[in-house]
């Protein structure tokens, strides 16, 4: 809708795509993530404008979409004192048929610094390494982390493995002096805190 036509040799659809893939790969939570606010914004302008039939106009309607929806929407700042306050920022990826890992860093206020995607696929000991889960919380000062991830099967209870990679997860942010304050699984239609359960300190 934003473009409204391709170009000769490439329909929108196939425009919007490559749009779509860039936006995607900032690899930051929904909206919240806009690289206009992360630093990153020339690079994106560059990997927008190298799109065949995304000339400079076009792109700056793609961005200032991006920025109005950041205005609208941004994560930054919002207090995260309930399971239920998590939950509007992680809806993007409640009905996804892959398995994704969110961290959310916060300050000691409990103020959202950052929501990111860590990981995508099945989510095990192996494949969650503490270093990608902890690194952007460590460079922004965290003094927490809330982790997210979703299950595709529809069912909210943790499984064993999803209980081993939070014990590990726990352990490695202690040692980092980041305490992990809850995580949760969500569906489309339900959510697990392991909080909540009494399955964290």
């Amino acid at each position: 809708m934003l473009l409204g036509s391709g170009v000769r040799g490439r329909g929108v659809m196939k425009v919007s795509a490559d749009v779509v893939r860039i936006v995607v790969g900032m690899n930051k939570c929904g909206i919240a993530g806009s690289v206009l606010d992360q630093g990153r914004s020339g690079q994106v302008i560059n990997d927008l404008r190298r799109i065949h039939g995304l000339g400079k106009a076009k792109t700056a309607i793609v961005l200032s979409a991006i920025e109005l929806g950041r205005r609208l929407f941004a994560v930054k700042g919002r207090k995260i004192l309930t399971a239920q306050d998590v939950l509007p920022l992680v809806s993007f990826m409640a009905d996804k048929q892959q398995e994704y890992l969110v961290c959310i860093s916060l300050s000691g206020a409990r103020e959202v610094l950052s929501c990111r995607v860590v990981t995508i696929g099945l989510l095990n000991s192996t494949s969650v390494h503490p270093r990608e889960v902890f690194a952007e919380p460590l460079a922004e000062r965290a003094e927490s982390v809330v982790l997210v991830h979703n299950h595709p099967s529809g069912r909210t209870r943790p499984s064993r493995r999803d209980v081993r990679v939070t014990e590990k997860l726990v352990a490695a942010g202690e040692l980092l002096g980041i305490r992990v304050r809850d995580h949760l699984i969500i569906t489309s239609k339900n959510f697990f805190s392991f909080k909540n359960h009494g399955l964290l300190k």
